[in-house]
């Protein structure tokens, strides 16, 4: 990505993200919503938005509403992001978030089973000097 390209997504990302914090009127748009990142084609004609949702039950209905809002939040960033021309935005769920806590549990999960064990107390230290 040339330093253009990385510049324009950083523009995009900052403005559309205070668009977002002002809210949309759309009622399908709901949620903690976190703009992850924005990357721009070289030939500057999109702009994947990828978005975090939670609670995870908002999310189906709320990338729906983003998606149908694409065309005047694109309008919108056409008042304040100075470029000739403004890629299509392209709304993608990033579910990195979601997958980082499933291993967080997950880790939590063996550390507590592991805790546990050893609360419980050696079982037989015999077997474990002989190995």
């Amino acid at each position: 990505m040339s330093r253009h390209t990385e510049q324009l997504a950083s523009t995009i990302q900052r403005d559309l993200q205070t668009l977002l914090v002002r809210g949309l009127q759309d009622p399908r748009v709901k949620g903690l919503i976190t703009l992850t990142g924005v990357r721009v084609t070289d030939d500057l004609t999109a702009a994947i938005v990828t978005v975090s949702v939670l609670p995870a039950e908002q999310q189906d209905l709320t990338m729906h509403g983003l998606r149908a809002a694409a065309g005047y939040l694109r309008r919108e960033l056409g008042k304040t992001v100075q470029t000739r021309r403004l890629p299509a935005l392209q709304f993608k769920l990033d579910e990195s978030i979601k997958r980082g806590a499933e291993v967080r549990a997950a880790l939590d999960r063996v550390r507590d089973e592991r805790l546990t064990k050893e609360s419980a107390g050696p079982a037989d230290t015999t077997e474990d000097a002989e190995s």
